[in-house]
């Protein structure tokens, strides 16, 4: 890559973190898969309960791997053989773990958090409950500010995720958003998190490639 366009994304990545920090939450960069495990080995001790949110990010670094194979009690939202109701008891016991895994939709430069959920079993705890929460992130999810963000989510990860879910939605045949009543529709809650009473309780780790949608 151009040194030129190098220097303009490490500004841009450094901006972000000195903003997330000015609103109580820890920002990280890391150049490899390798230095993000070394970051979750730091931060989850031995034995911890750990919830996780639904999550493409999670499942191209291996983060889902790494938490059935460890020494954790492991709340697997992705077991095959989950009903509805044990799915759910899922959910509401991640609001009393220890550490709460997810990726997040979009990082302003600002220092603000945006995601959009379908039924909020993602962003509820990431708001609160669990005492760490940890989002790892691809650097594809920064943007400038928070419109960008809305416009991003909206009109380009909204429609591959919903395609990723088989929902019967119209974004899914068009590709882009309509603001649709659908009962379909995933994109129900918006929320933004601008910061944190309990300071580094949020802790972003941007990875230094494109993650997730």
């Amino acid at each position: 890559m151009d040194k030129n366009i190098i220097w303009y994304n490490e500004q841009r990545i450094i901006r972000t973190i000195k903003s997330l920090y000015e609103h109580n939450m820890e920002g990280h960069f890391v150049e490899s898969r390798k230095e993000l495990f070394e970051k979750l080995e730091q931060w989850i001790p031995q034995g911890s309960v750990i919830g996780v949110g639904d999550s493409m990010t999670l499942f191209e670094t291996g983060v889902i791997e790494f938490f059935r194979n460890g020494n954790f009690s492991f709340l697997d939202k992705y077991r095959e053989d989950l009903s509805k109701d044990e799915k759910r008891d899922i959910y509401i016991k991640n609001f009393s773990a220890d550490t709460f895994v997810c990726s997040t939709n979009a990082i302003t430069e600002k220092g603000e958090l945006f995601n959009i959920d379908g039924n909020g079993s993602r962003v509820a705890p990431m708001l609160y409950g669990p005492k760490q929460v940890i989002l790892v992130a691809g650097v594809n999810k920064l943007v400038k500010n928070l419109q960008e963000a809305e416009i991003r989510v909206r009109q380009y990860a909204a429609p591959i995720d919903a395609k990723r879910l088989n929902k019967a939605t119209p974004c899914t045949k068009t590709g882009y958003c309509v603001d649709c009543k659908s009962p379909s529709r995933i994109c129900n809650d918006f929320v933004t998190i601008t910061g944190q009473f309990v300071k580094g309780r949020i802790k972003i780790i941007i990875v230094n490639e494109r993650l997730g949608y």
